[in-house]
């Protein structure tokens, strides 16, 4: 919501931004813990301790010994040491700590605003501290599914938990451009079929977090075939009918994979539709998404060709940021026209 106020909306923006950036910061982070197997190392919630980290031997021992009773440990990293435990625990507990510094920073700001302002600002904006809570929730219950009977959390829920980061950064940014005085020519684009596009990218996030929690791209590390074949051969159509298909990693893969070449073929049309009518206005955002897919593709293929090397896998997740970001900008703009 634009205020007449400039300087509300600078302090607004500012804080805006903050927010941005702490979401891109925990979803690299989040990443990273995840491609390095670090997000059961803490084994219960912590919700108001754990602010402080382990400072003496014994307590590194107590969180070490907490992990051991997991299937993780028994069935996994049997024969981690200490020292190895300690290295996957800060990455969890850096990833728990920047979640605490997000909701700080959603609350806090949030009352101060809304205090100096109005209730008007706790109606535009809590909606953002909401979502921070309730991923926080979501973190765990996604944690919780590999503490007992699995040694990786579930598929499904890592799923939910990525995607809802997206969801928040999304909220935000939205947030942010609304308070951007964007002035443009009228130009007119199918609604739509951005709103289709953005939805596919949504999707993808979902799949390929299918890929990551069950650890899909290591198999098959060859493109553009499967091995020797498109469709896995270990796989059969009719696996299609049946929900289980999302329990596949062969399946997901190809899944995942197909549809980053649909996303390209409808990013195709789009571009085709703004060189054709000349929309100047359309141009930068659609040239930052169609370089941004481009990377996404080459990182994804380099991803698969090195067994999913932690460098590539990371740069794959960050640059799916900037895809949705552009793709989000783009909406924007082509949403809420206005006349110079």
């Amino acid at each position: 919501m634009y205020s007449q106020n400039s300087h509300l909306n600078f302090q607004l923006k500012v804080w805006l931004l903050t927010l941005i950036g702490l979401v891109i910061l925990i979803i690299l982070i989040g990443g990273l813990t995840r491609l390095t197997d670090s997000g059961l190392s803490i084994t219960s919630w912590e919700l108001f301790v754990g602010f402080v980290p382990p400072l003496t031997n014994d307590k590194w021992i107590d969180y070490f010994n907490l992990y051991k009773t997991i299937p993780e440990f028994n069935e996994q990293n049997y024969n981690m040491t200490l020292n190895e435990f300690k290295i996957i625990f800060w990455w969890e507990w850096a990833h728990r700590q920047l979640g605490r510094l997000i909701g700080l920073s959603a609350l806090l700001p949030l009352i101060f605003f809304t205090t100096k302002n109005g209730l008007w600002i706790l109606k535009q904006y809590g909606l953002i501290f909401i979502l921070v809570c309730f991923q926080g929730f979501i973190g765990w219950y996604m944690v919780s599914s590999g503490l007992i009977d699995r040694i990786d959390v579930s598929h499904y829920r890592l799923s939910l938990h990525l995607v809802l980061a997206f969801v928040i950064l999304s909220v935000i940014f939205w947030k942010f451009l609304s308070l951007t005085k964007i002035q443009f020519h009228y130009i007119s684009i199918n609604i739509n079929l951005i709103k289709f596009f953005l939805l596919l990218l949504f999707l993808q996030l979902v799949i390929g977090a299918f890929v990551s929690g069950m650890d899909a791209g290591n198999i098959y590390n060859t493109w553009p075939l499967m091995g020797s074949t498109y469709f896995p051969d270990d796989s059969q159509f009719i696996e299609f009918l049946n929900l289980s298909l999302f329990d596949n990693p062969s399946i997901v893969q190809f899944i995942h994979r197909n549809l980053a070449y649909l996303i390209v073929g409808i990013y195709i049309y789009i571009l085709f539709f703004v060189i054709k009518n000349r929309n100047e206005t359309f141009r930068k955002p659609v040239f930052v998404i169609g370089v941004s897919l481009f990377l996404q593709v080459v990182l994804g293929i380099f991803t698969l060709l090195s067994g999913v090397k932690i460098i590539y896998a990371s740069l794959h997740q960050i640059n799916s940021i900037l895809i949705i970001l552009s793709t989000l900008y783009f909406l924007y703009i082509a949403k809420y026209k206005k006349i110079n």
